[in-house]
C-alpha cells in the first residue's frame, strides 16, 4: 500500500508540473501574441508614415511642376494665383514666394525638417521685402484655415516671426522670436 500511495503522489506531482509547465508555455504564448501585435502594428505605423512622406513628395513635384508653368505664362500665372500683383513681374515673383514657402511647409510636413528647424527657415525667408509683401497679399488666403492645421500653425509662426522682426531693436535677425510650442 505504501508504494502505491508513492506512486499516486508521484503520479500526482508529475501532472501538476505538467500543468504547471502548460500554463508557463499559455503565458508565455500570450506574451509573445501580444509583442507580435504590438511589432505588426509599428510596422503598419512605420508604412503609412512612409506612404505620407511618398505622397507629399509627390505632391510637391506637381505644385512645382504647375508653380513652373504658372511663372512662365502669365496667362497661367493669372489662374494660379488670387494675389492681386502689380505687374506681371510681381505676379511671378508672388509665385515663387509662394514657391519657397510651400517647399519649406512640405519639408517640415514630410519629417525633413523639424519645428524649431522650420522657425529658423521662415525667419530667414521673413528678411526679404517680396516675400513680405506677398504674405500681406495673401493674408485672405489663409484666413479660412482650420486652427489646429499644420498650414494655420505654421502661418500663425509666419505672422509672429514678421511681427517680432519688425518690433526688434536689433539687426540680428537671425535670433529674433522662439518658436512656438509644437
Amino acid at each position: 500500500m505504501v508504494s502505491q500511495n508513492f506512486g499516486i503522489r508521484e503520479l500526482r506531482s508529475a501532472a501538476g508540473a505538467g500543468i504547471a509547465f502548460a500554463a508557463g508555455c499559455v503565458v508565455l504564448l500570450i506574451a509573445q501574441q501580444r509583442r507580435y501585435a504590438e511589432l505588426r502594428s509599428r510596422a503598419e505605423r512605420a508604412e503609412r508614415a512612409d506612404w505620407r512622406r511618398a505622397m507629399l513628395a509627390e505632391q510637391q513635384g506637381l505644385q512645382r511642376y504647375l508653380l513652373n508653368k504658372a511663372i512662365d505664362d502669365p496667362d497661367l500665372a493669372a489662374v494660379y494665383s488670387i494675389a492681386e500683383a502689380e505687374s506681371p513681374t510681381q505676379q511671378r515673383q508672388f509665385l515663387f514666394a509662394n514657391a519657397l514657402y510651400t517647399n519649406t511647409l512640405l519639408a517640415y510636413r514630410s519629417g525633413i525638417v523639424s519645428w524649431e528647424e522650420l522657425h529658423g527657415h521662415l525667419r530667414w525667408i521673413c528678411q526679404n521685402p517680396i516675400f513680405r509683401t506677398y504674405w500681406q497679399a495673401t493674408r485672405h488666403q489663409r484666413a479660412s484655415l482650420k486652427d489646429a492645421s499644420d498650414e494655420a500653425r505654421v502661418g500663425q509662426m509666419m505672422d509672429s516671426l514678421i511681427h517680432d522682426l519688425d518690433e526688434a531693436d536689433s539687426d540680428e535677425w537671425w535670433v529674433v522670436g522662439e518658436p512656438p510650442p509644437e
